[in-house]
């Protein structure tokens, strides 16, 4: 069960596997805590605990987080998209799936699920954030989208049935982009039976053990550094930050200047909703699909992309990604060439940054 004394944690967690995107965790987080109190606890179940048939409803926000972060929802869009699956399925929806257990999105599902009794599947389709719809663990086990439905503040519903993963980014981003830029959307429905090996499961669990570790941790930063193998990159002050928004995406990149142990280094993230690519004078640190996470160099909360600013003090860490993501499918579909980088991935712990 997932309680409202757990959001915190949860959303702690989800902020780190954001890598900078996946929307903010503040908002999401208040909009849970406030149904779970109203409504109870939500039930988090495995793929073992339903029925082969039933249907499994990904959901998640759409759109660049910069827009999410200030056009809110009207805390309605699951309902809207889950009474439009289900009448294009003509069978209900047995549970809730966050599409991305990345930043808000790993805790958009536990409000909708709180109002409706629908059990939240402790289990994801990136086990980080990733900004492109196709960028889903379904799409390299090769599993084609068959529905995709696109829903507003206002009620207005788009249904999607595009012929692959590709089509469903195009389309389903130019819905969001009529929408004012942000929307909520229910990606890849599927049966259970289809889920199976194609999901990334435990990662609702994986991101509130993150939260706990760190919490009261005496060095929190070390702490989170533990829990997820991760590698230090760089300590230091944010000295640039470059940023705009178009396509539906977030642009830009953040530098950070070293301080302490790490004086005179530059280390630059590149960005696209999420951070992609660390460099230090053209040589890469970490990139995608590896996760990149810039954290506060004292509590240790991961920072969004919309929310770096001039003058922070961070730490720049890496970690590994979940496996299915570097097998040769995974990359083709999320790796450096995926985001126009003509870079061969390099795994962040056979990396400069690791041996340095």
């Amino acid at each position: 069960m997932i309680e409202a004394t757990d959001v915190e944690a949860l959303a702690r967690g989800c902020a780190v596997l954001g890598t900078g995107g996946g929307g903010e965790v503040a908002t999401d987080a208040l909009i849970a805590r406030q149904a779970l109190r109203d409504f109870g606890p939500v039930r988090l179940v495995t793929l073992d605990d339903l029925p082969d048939d039933g249907i499994l409803m990904p959901v998640g926000g759409i759109g660049a987080p910069s827009v999410g972060a200030e056009k809110l929802g009207s805390g309605q869009e699951v309902t809207y998209l889950r009474d439009a699956v289900e009448q294009a399925l003509g069978a209900p929806v047995v549970a809730l799936m966050a599409s991305e257990i990345g930043g808000g999105n790993g805790l958009f599902p536990l409000a909708a699920a709180a109002r409706t009794g629908l059990p939240v599947v402790d289990a994801d389709a990136i086990g980080r954030a990733f900004p492109e719809v196709h960028m889903v663990s379904m799409n390299v086990a090769g599993l084609q989208p068959e529905l995709i439905v696109v829903a507003d503040e206002r009620r207005n519903v788009v249904l999607l049935r595009p012929v692959d993963g590709r089509w469903a980014e195009r389309l389903a981003r130019a819905a969001a982009e009529v929408f004012g830029g942000a929307a909520a959307m229910a990606d890849y429905v599927m049966t259970v039976g289809q889920a199976r090996g194609a999901v990334i499961e435990g990662s609702v669990t994986r991101a509130l053990q993150i939260g706990r570790a760190v919490d009261g941790a005496a060095d929190p930063v070390a702490a989170l550094v533990d829990v997820v193998g991760a590698i230090r990159l760089v300590e230091g002050k944010v000295v640039d930050v470059e940023r705009h928004t178009a396509g539906g995406f977030v642009r830009g990149s953040i530098v950070v200047e070293g301080y302490g142990a790490d004086a005179g280094r530059y280390v630059r993230v590149e960005v696209q909703n999420e951070n992609l690519v660390a460099l230090e004078d053209g040589t890469v640190l970490a990139i995608v699909p590896d996760l990149i996470t810039l954290v506060d160099s004292q509590t240790a909360d991961a920072i969004a992309t919309e929310r770096v600013r001039y003058g922070q003090r961070v730490v720049v860490i890496a970690f590994p990604s979940a496996p299915i993501w570097r097998t040769a499918a995974g990359i083709e579909i999320a790796g450096p060439r995926a985001f126009g980088y003509d870079i061969d991935f390099v795994p962040v712990e056979g990396s400069h940054a690791a041996h340095a």
